[in-house]
């Protein structure tokens, strides 16, 4: 094990021919969507560091908090308890090397943070050597191997391009996001269930006065409690990445407006909310943080203007958000940043309101529900399956992958994708975890 604070290997093109690969990267990386992210970082990162897997770890994105591209053994099986565990080795810019179990089996693995707090995690690193760019012998876990500088840069690019898509997210991605967070909740909190059952019973049998051996009982039990402790630690873990302190939400938002109230001459006034107050879904919190933000910009940019006041409040059902300036009144309901913000609303159901008083100023009212409305769901039979997509729902239903799929009803990949693209269709899903929770709700598992 290895931990580096400063790359020391430093390529340098000195053709333009030899540049044209980096730029490329580089802009590949800059117009990629959050579904794409993984994929082309692990691509531009190739030709300076081999890898066969690439995780991508950031609580910015509260639906897929994982973000993987390369060996399916490894990112299909690989979990947040082992990214969390990776994450703990690391402080400030470090970057560390060696062996940790990652998707169910130990490797060589290579973990690099971001000045966004995500973290980046390449599986197997070889190091690329000679002209060629062949790849160099053995894995970095045994020695100080130094990082390319260009696969910290590509990397920190890719952080910030996650965060700023997460900040500017559109209503689609919110939709998928907050689907995501309720449908991985739900199975964790299954999971917690039906282990823990099963764990207490066996405490319980354990400590019966019955059982003789004395040096067993203790030991089984000391197991089995230290794996109800680690099941209660990944569910209370899963709830905090798809929930956030509505304290520690404001408090980010001021961090964010602080170089404004720093630079700007304007007094920008923030009203805590309570510390009590309920927690925010993930979605909320980002959504709230975008639009308060968004309308504190809007109102600076009036002329006039000396005062903002921002305050969060909540009422156990909703986030009320309220954001207020001393300008004219002139604030325009029309503008496309106003405009954009109102969808950002509309997309979790809440409710904006504009009160402009003459001489006195623009009042915004927000009011953004914690809860998803709820949604009428067509009864299983509406769907109208055919038999074989309704075995490649419940299939889909129980966790199964599409290789796994395909094995258990006999046919290919291919085909199980065009069942799965009908399926959706006729769901009216979006995504792959929509379908799932349709199929839940309506009683296939």
């Amino acid at each position: 094990m290895s931990v580096t604070t400063e790359a020391t290997f430093r390529p340098t093109p000195d053709t333009a021919e030899g540049v044209k690969p980096l730029l490329a990267a580089i802009a590949s990386l800059s117009t990629a969507s959050l579904s794409e992210i993984a994929q082309r970082l692990h691509q531009a990162t190739l030709p300076y560091l081999r890898s066969s897997a690439l995780v991508i770890f950031t609580e910015d994105c509260t639906g897929r908090p994982q973000k993987k591209s390369g060996d399916e053994a490894v990112i299909s099986q690989v979990s947040i308890a082992e990214l969390d565990a990776i994450k703990a080795t690391l402080s400030a810019d470090e970057t560390w090397q060696g062996r940790a179990p990652i998707g169910g089996r130990e490797h060589p693995v290579l973990a690099l943070p971001s000045p966004t707090n995500a973290l980046l995690v390449l599986v197997d690193p070889r190091p690329v050597t000679g002209e060629g760019g062949g790849e160099g012998g053995g894995d970095l876990s045994g020695q100080e191997a130094p990082v390319p500088w260009l696969v910290r840069y590509l990397w920190n690019l890719a952080a910030e391009r996650i965060r700023e898509k997460v900040a500017d997210a559109p209503p689609s991605y919110l939709i998928e996001s907050r689907a995501a967070s309720a449908e991985r909740v739900r199975v964790t909190a299954e999971l917690v269930d039906r282990h823990s059952t099963t764990l207490e019973t066996l405490l319980a049998a354990l400590r019966a006065p019955s059982l003789a051996d004395d040096a067993a009982r203790k030991s089984a039990t000391d197991v089995a409690a230290k794996a109800l402790v680690e099941l209660r630690t990944l569910n209370d873990r899963t709830t905090e990445l798809v929930e956030e302190p509505v304290a520690t939400a404001f408090q980010r938002l001021r961090d964010d407006l602080r170089p404004l109230m720093h630079f700007s001459g304007i007094d920008v006034q923030f009203i805590e909310p309570p510390v009590n107050g309920r927690a925010l879904p993930g979605e909320v919190a980002h959504a709230a943080r975008a639009i308060a933000r968004g309308l504190v910009l809007a109102m600076v940019e009036q002329p006039d203007v000396r005062r903002i006041r921002t305050q969060w409040d909540c009422d156990g059902e909703n986030l009320l958000i309220n954001v207020r300036d001393d300008g004219q009144g002139n604030l325009s309901r029309e503008a496309p940043s106003i405009v954009r913000l109102l969808q950002r609303v509309e997309v979790l159901d809440g409710r904006m309101t504009i009160d402009l008083m003459k001489g006195w100023g623009a009042d915004v009212a927000v009011t953004l529900p914690l809860d998803p409305p709820e949604r009428k769901l067509p009864a299983a039979g509406a769907w109208n399956l055919g038999d074989r997509e309704l075995e490649v729902l419940q299939l889909l239903a129980a966790g199964q992958r599409n290789r796994a799929i395909a094995a258990m009803l006999h046919v290919s990949e291919n085909t199980v994708k065009f069942h799965l693209r009908n399926i959706y269709r006729k769901l009216g899903a979006t995504s792959r975890t929509e379908a799932i929770a349709l199929a839940h709700s309506n009683g296939l598992r």
